[in-house]
């Protein structure tokens, strides 16, 4: 089983994938949206708790993240990167490989391209796991493409 994790502060998108030789199938896939009316500390717990829910409901054996790209925001980038410090300390305590995969590495692994548009990466998604509709939200079809990824890096 393959957990892809797309990080975010408010919206952080999970995908999950099972694995059997070449064939690859969709299990689940949605987002842990935080609520803006809670504080700070608040909402990071509840990334750490449904991250934690959704480790102990599929064991997964490879957890994939996307890196950290610079924002043009940086309230919103910080903001994410505290995200993503939660994220990883749930990970290195769920035992599974963990990989950490770039935008770009995701739309190679994907698309066949690493300058790859959006629609396109979200189209492939939904061809790769034989979905009759591309994922929603975007972040959701984000991290089913970075689970689709780790299985190429790792």
């Amino acid at each position: 089983m393959v957990l892809g994790l797309d990080p975010g502060y408010a919206d952080l998108g999970f995908g999950v994938i099972r694995v059997s030789g070449s064939r690859q199938e969709m299990i689940d896939y949605g987002s842990i949206k935080t609520s803006k009316t809670k504080m700070h500390g608040q909402r990071l717990e509840e990334i750490y708790d449904v991250l934690q829910e959704l480790i102990v409901k599929y064991k997964p054996n490879v957890i994939g993240f996307e890196k950290l790209f610079f924002s043009k925001n940086v309230k919103t980038a910080l903001l994410v990167a505290e995200a993503r410090g939660v994220i990883q300390v749930v990970l290195a305590k769920s035992g599974a490989k963990c990989v950490e995969v770039s935008p770009q590495q995701v739309k190679l692994a994907v698309c066949g391209h690493g300058g790859a548009e959006k629609t396109q990466v979200q189209k492939m998604v939904k061809t790769l796991l034989g979905l009759r509709e591309i994922p929603k939200p975007d972040d959701a079809a984000d991290a089913l493409a970075i689970a689709l990824a780790v299985m190429n890096v790792r």
